[in-house]
């Protein structure tokens, strides 16, 4: 079986101590130099397992202040399943992406969480940067049980997931969404040509097939000024 990488082997930890109470909502976390030592690992990959904290919405980071356990937002309905594809095209623009990586590997256990799998079973975790019309829109890593794509290629894939499925007899059933905003790091910052610090809008998705399948668990981070989401009641 594939390992996991040391970050996310990390993350799992970190996200353990959570749950168990060993740190609260609210809570300041450790230092990372701190956390890098009590992990054996440099500070770069401790900073990296705390990232996927982050963006998962599990951590917060305070400008000043340091990492804290997140307090859970409150949370508005969305209708319909979002396929940057199809609303890209939808707006009259032309989608495309960069894939930043691609790598089949052990779940998270964030993932195994939101796709209903077991640490036997491996998924795709890709990252990409979403474009319209040649600018950046957004920065999304997605996570797909390998068995379902494992037939598909690399190509296919990246292209447009939804598309690929639906050709291949698989119907898209309903998703759930949660949008909340943060401050666009320095990796997104470079990623979407924005500043470090500016403001950007995080969406987790799941979704499901029609046979109440999870097939894909996602975290996107929009460029404030270049994406809205729009409600309809």
């Amino acid at each position: 079986m594939t390992a996991s990488p040391i970050y996310i082997q990390i993350h799992n930890q970190i996200k353990r101590e959570i749950e168990s109470g060993k740190w609260v909502v609210g809570q300041r976390i450790p230092a990372e130099r701190k956390l890098a030592t009590d992990f054996g690992v440099s500070r770069m990959t401790l900073r990296q397992a705390i990232q996927t904290l982050v963006d998962e919405g599990i951590l917060e980071r305070r400008v000043g202040s340091g990492t804290f356990v997140a307090r859970k937002k409150v949370q508005e309905k969305m209708s319909g399943i979002t396929s940057f594809t199809e609303l890209t095209r939808a707006q009259g623009k032309v989608p495309s992406s960069k894939t930043v990586s691609y790598r089949v590997t052990t779940p998270s256990l964030s993932e195994m969480e939101k796709l209903h799998l077991d640490e036997k079973q491996l998924v795709l975790r890709m990252e990409r940067i979403r474009y319209a019309d040649q600018t950046p829109i957004c920065f999304e890593v997605a996570t797909v049980p390998h068995q379902l794509v494992q037939n598909f290629s690399k190509e296919e894939v990246t292209s447009s997931l939804y598309h690929v499925l639906e050709e291949h007899g698989y119907a898209i059933g309903h998703a759930q969404q949660k949008v909340s905003a943060m401050l666009a790091s320095e990796k997104i910052a470079e990623y979407l040509k924005i500043k470090r610090g500016e403001a950007i809008l995080r969406l987790h998705q799941v979704t499901w097939l029609t046979d109440q399948r999870p097939f894909e668990y996602v975290r996107t981070q929009y460029a404030g000024e270049r994406f809205e989401f729009y409600l309809e009641k």
